[in-house]
């Protein structure tokens, strides 16, 4: 039983919910991350609680079946792989890519998908840093932390990103910060939790929206 291209929006959505939190995703949850009416959202959950891809119980939330999960997770496969090909062989910058990759993520052909994977030699990351899963919808992840949460004096190096947005992903390039790049964390400001952070040489001062939005790993011996 195929699904559609909306069901496969809501699989994502709730996939995407449910990593932050143990608890079942609630229908107004599901209705702001895919800015839809609760009422909208409520008939199609029942929709896909018919073909088995999540669990709903009336007034309490949603949980992605096995079924479910490994539909959401192949949609996210495909998405990032687009992106990497995008961006390596179509020269997309990282800020382009996404809007585009939401369109190719519901090409339903595996064999296409299998062949992309190949032919990008395997990717492990999209160019966000975002784990990509593997045929079998497994997901190697990193430990990471987000930089607002990194230790003053110590050396991090940039693994990802939070908020894909257009609009942040440029004030990075501004700033020459991009995946892999190393960070130092100077000072960090106790009135607004703002960091004072060394990139080549150049000091940027970056407010706590921004160091929410990166995430870092620190480097080994720090």
């Amino acid at each position: 039983m195929q699904t559609t291209l909306t069901e496969e929006n809501y699989l994502k959505a709730i996939y995407h919910i449910s990593q932050f939190s143990n608890a079942e995703v609630s229908t107004n949850a599901i209705a702001e991350k895919i800015d839809a009416k609760a009422s909208s959202v409520t008939d199609m959950l029942k929709k896909l609680a018919d073909k088995h891809l999540i669990t709903y119980i009336k007034y309490k939330g949603v949980n992605l079946t096995e079924k479910g999960r490994l539909a959401a997770v192949d949609i996210i496969r495909k998405h990032r792989l687009w992106e990497v090909f995008l961006v390596d062989k179509l020269n997309f910058s990282w800020d382009e890519v996404h809007d585009v990759a939401e369109q190719l993520e519901h090409i339903k052909s595996q064999k296409l998908i299998n062949e992309l994977d190949a032919l990008l030699d395997f990717p492990s990351h999209d160019p966000h840093g975002d784990p990509i899963p593997d045929k079998d919808g497994q997901i190697h992840r990193t430990n990471k932390i987000l930089l607002s949460q990194a230790e003053v004096g110590k050396s991090y190096t940039c693994v990802g990103v939070m908020d894909s947005s257009s609009d942040f992903l440029k004030y990075l390039d501004k700033h020459n910060i991009e995946i892999g790049s190393a960070l130092q964390l100077e000072e960090k400001e106790d009135f607004d939790q703002s960091m004072t952070i060394k990139i080549n040489d150049i000091h940027i001062v970056m407010s706590k929206d921004i160091t929410n939005n990166i995430y870092v790993k620190a480097h080994r011996g720090n």
